[in-house]
């Protein structure tokens, strides 16, 4: 019963879709990551010689290793009870280490050095930091990538098959069905290369980004090195050398608003597609079982890009706040941004939720070559474009205006349109050529393009 019970349909009803982020978006996952910075940062410190720590064997660092590898639900239990009583989220994490480790003479007579001289933002912007870098490379970029190469294999698969296009909705210029879909995969080509190569930032400098604490207890140390080498070495970030107490977060607000664009892009496409469903020109495979209608035992809905059309617009919605917010913070530090993170997962909730509703929906298409055809064959005052053109080719005056009285908001058929090339005062060449046109063959370099 505890999916019913949800709030949110992320964790109710579509918690099965999604269920495969949750070891990285959850509060499982944050506090997983906490642990990994904190013990992270106290193997440097006991490596800093400066700070005169005794060397740590493998043994005893495999201990502080598998404090993070073998967290689990029941671990992150116990942080949590530790909360009841701190009611600050991150020293409860201390806390825990410090439980950990106390069976080990070695570790338990240093656990001080436990989050030494750190203020929560340390540890917390640098857990963000990893959250994202994980679930970018193992989530995102896995579904966009799959739903992109679908996207390719249609485009490619229908390439030469010519199709009316429809500007303002209107019969137009022919193109291809390939070529319209291409157009999308090289939409998200450029974008999904934006994300791959974001950089993802993180700091650990202290209460307001100055060492104050760090210099009045160890003044010899290279702080500012040693901040680096853990953010860059050890935790394979990009180190932020300029900060106030918190990360000021530009980088998320970059991801976000590339996954904005991202979103829009396949939320441009679900609706054409859906457009495209609508005209008849595909189809959808009927699954044995599933319902169209409560009412109408014939439909069959497209339902896929209308979840995909709404979960994207979810996702904007929550990700446009993200990217607005999370850059502002008063002075050298509030904790608006604090509550706004914790929604991170939901963005890439919604996001992901699209990402498989569109591509089930692509999985189900097919083709209706006998409507696409159709269309074309009943609008052949389609060739007016090209027929006005060659007669401006050879100065035929008024080329424009001739055409439109022939053809505007007028349906003509092909002996029509022969009959007018045959009056015109163009060579006999181009005239021959003008009526081997047809809206099927007249689709540019559209199938040659990609």
């Amino acid at each position: 019963m505890n999916y019913l019970l949800a709030i949110s349909p992320l964790d109710g009803r579509y918690g099965d879709k999604i269920s495969h982020i949750n070891e990285y978006v959850s509060e499982f996952g944050l506090i997983k990551y906490r642990i990994k910075v904190e013990i992270e940062w106290l193997k440097l410190l006991f490596a800093t010689t400066e700070i005169g720590l005794p060397k740590l064997d493998s043994a005893e660092l495999q201990i502080l290793d598998d404090i993070y590898n073998n967290f689990d639900v029941n671990a992150c239990s116990r942080v949590k009870d530790i909360e009841k009583t701190t009611n600050h989220d991150v020293k409860a994490v201390e806390y825990y280490i410090k439980e950990q480790i106390a069976p080990y003479n070695k570790l338990n007579n240093h656990r001080e050095f436990i989050h030494f001289c750190c203020t929560s933002e340390d540890i917390n912007n640098l857990s963000y930091a990893l959250m994202l870098k994980d679930i970018k490379q193992s989530v995102l970029l896995v579904e966009l990538e799959q739903l992109q190469d679908k996207i390719l294999n249609i485009a490619t698969g229908y390439k030469h098959i010519p199709m009316m296009s429809r500007t303002h909705g209107q019969s137009a210029t022919p193109t291809t069905v390939g070529k319209e879909i291409y157009n999308v995969y090289y939409r998200l080509l450029r974008q999904l290369k934006q994300l791959k190569h974001q950089e993802i930032l993180g700091k650990i400098n202290g209460a307001v980004g100055n060492y104050n604490a760090h210099m009045v207890s160890y003044p010899n140390i290279d702080w500012h090195e040693l901040a680096r080498v853990l953010v860059e070495d050890k935790l394979g970030l990009t180190f932020n050398p300029y900060t106030t107490q918190i990360e000021p977060h530009d980088y998320i607000a970059e991801i976000m608003d590339n996954l904005r664009r991202i979103n829009t892009i396949l939320l441009d496409f679900s609706r054409d597609v859906w457009g495209y469903i609508a005209y008849n020109y595909f189809k959808q495979k009927v699954i044995a079982g599933e319902v169209g209608s409560s009412t109408m035992p014939h439909k069959v809905n497209p339902i896929d890009f209308e979840n995909s059309e709404g979960n994207l617009g979810l996702a904007n919605a929550l990700a446009s706040h993200l990217a607005e917010k999370l850059p502002i913070s008063r002075f050298q530090r509030d904790l608006t941004d604090s509550t706004v993170q914790r929604n991170i997962g939901v963005v890439i909730g919604y996001s992901v939720l699209a990402y498989k509703s569109l591509l089930k929906g692509l999985n189900k298409l097919e083709i209706n070559h006998t409507a696409i055809s159709n269309d074309l064959e009943q609008n052949w005052e389609l060739l007016a474009e090209p027929i006005q053109t060659v007669m401006r080719k050879f100065g035929v005056s008024n080329a424009y205006e001739k055409l439109k009285e022939l053809t505007r908001g007028k349906k003509i058929n092909q002996a029509e349109i022969a009959k007018f090339i045959q009056t015109l005062e163009l060579p006999q060449e181009a005239r021959e050529e003008l009526l081997k046109l047809t809206p099927h063959n007249y689709i540019g370099l559209a199938s040659e393009l990609f």
